[in-house]
């Protein structure tokens, strides 16, 4: 048996009932053996057992009242997962479906991220199963603050800066900051995503979804073509949806659909997203209000987004939300790019399958890294004071997203894996994080 084999193994045994967490370990594991080959010292210095374990992980209760005075109790999580390149960074989940290996695989694969962005930020998630959809505002706050006057201790500026997530925007960051700094006394960059008005960075609500189609930018110039006149289908409706579509729209390409868990909407006029922006971000609507915006536009509530013709496809919305059947479906209607701007958007099978019939794949790990790298950058600004102009935070952006697919391209080259941008992520991450625990000895 393989080194990497006999650490996936082992993994898995240790962590059982966590199929979230065996999918990441599964998905990045077996692609480092060709490097693991050509540098034995790294499994001499048991660097996979020690990545594979996280440094530290809390489960905690999470009491609020409701509205109606009824006590509550939900469970958070952190996970700690590997800070040899720079503090714990990674966001918080906030849906019903979250549990601690929904939260392992995602500091996993955050770990990896982090490395591609080529700053010093190191790999943690977290998160809880309340649901904030349908609270009012005092209920949000109410939660928020019980979940950080728990987490606060765990944290800091140099320690382990969360961010947001599914479930966590603006409102949910704001709410958890303020009682930070209630509980601490200090004003630092404790946590990103943060309003303008307190330390927050441009572009960071876009950044996700801008830094996806930067990735896909590079993608369609490495295969001499552009965005301009492609048709794209895009899952979702959040932040990284919403701004991806933006951008894409900004290219020249013609964005289709729109989906939330509910359903989707077809346009084949192309997706309003002012009217997207009103219905999600000012009302927070379900995408099936599109309809009021669109006389053409249609809503499924069955059926799979990934049925409608395109040019590139886009899973911006969970994990495993394409998965073979989806797969087949992009393939048969001549797709040629799919990246994850979710994490773990494919399953293993569907990833396989695009990328022996020639479609261009992209990883959540690379392709939706932007949102950290800006989160990293606001980090910065934070510690100096200063905040920069929206253009300036942009063009970092850009070029950040742009070293991460050579990185990623070049990995795979090298390894003969022309194309595989799955496994060159994978490699390019690792590198980086390995040669610094070897260097800091065993801890």
């Amino acid at each position: 048996m393989s080194y990497t084999n006999k650490v996936l193994e082992e993994a898995k045994n240790r962590n059982p009932n966590e199929p979230e967490f065996h999918q990441a370990l599964t998905e990045i594991i077996p692609t480092l053996q060709p490097l693991l080959d050509e540098h034995p010292k790294y499994e001499e210095e048991g660097i996979l057992e020690r990545l594979v374990e996280p440094d530290r992980q809390f489960m905690f209760k999470v009491p609020w009242v409701d509205d109606s005075g009824k006590v509550r109790v939900n469970r958070g999580y952190r996970v700690q997962f590997n800070n040899a390149i720079g503090p714990y960074k990674g966001g918080l989940r906030f849906h019903p479906s979250v549990t601690l290996g929904t939260i392992k695989f995602l500091g996993f694969e955050q770990i990896f991220k982090n490395s591609l962005t080529g700053l010093p930020i190191g790999g943690g998630k977290g998160g809880s199963d309340f649901d904030p959809k349908g609270k009012s505002n005092r209920e949000v706050m109410a939660f928020c603050q019980s979940f950080i006057s728990e987490l606060y201790r765990h944290m800091g500026a140099d320690l382990d800066i969360p961010a947001g997530d599914i479930g966590v925007g603006g409102r949910e960051i704001g709410y958890m900051y303020g009682q930070y700094k209630r509980l601490t006394g200090r004003y630092e960059g404790s946590l990103t995503g943060k309003g303008l008005a307190y330390g927050g960075s441009l572009v960071r609500k876009e950044a996700t979804g801008y830094g996806l189609v930067y990735m896909v930018e590079n993608m369609l110039s490495a295969k001499g073509t552009t965005f301009e006149g492609k048709s794209v289908v895009i899952s979702g409706s959040g932040n990284v949806a919403i701004y991806a579509a933006e951008k894409a729209q900004q290219f020249g390409a013609k964005v289709t659909t729109m989906s939330d868990s509910n359903g989707y909407v077809h346009d084949p006029d192309g997706i309003d997203l002012e009217a997207v922006k009103q219905i999600k971000e000012v009302r927070r609507g379900r995408i099936k209000e599109y309809l009021e915006y669109s006389k053409k536009a249609e809503y499924f509530e069955n059926g799979s987004v990934w049925s409608i013709p395109c040019d590139l496809a886009l899973p911006c919305a969970t994990q495993n939300e394409l998965l073979e059947d989806g797969a087949k479906m992009l393939i048969k209607n001549g797709c040629i790019v799919v990246a994850e701007g979710s994490n773990m958007s494919t399953s293993l099978k569907a990833t396989e399958l695009l990328q022996k019939n020639g479609v261009f794949f992209a990883p959540g790990k690379a392709a939706n890294a932007g949102g950290v790298a800006v989160s990293a950058l606001e980090m910065a600004q934070n510690s100096s004071r200063i905040p920069w102009l929206f253009e300036e935070t942009d063009c970092k952006l850009r070029t950040i997203m742009h070293k991460i697919y050579i990185s990623c391209a070049e990995e795979a080259e090298r390894y003969g894996m022309k194309d595989n941008l799955a496994a060159g992520a994978n490699i390019a991450g690792f590198k980086k994080v390995a040669e610094a625990m070897l260097e800091q000895g065993v801890v």
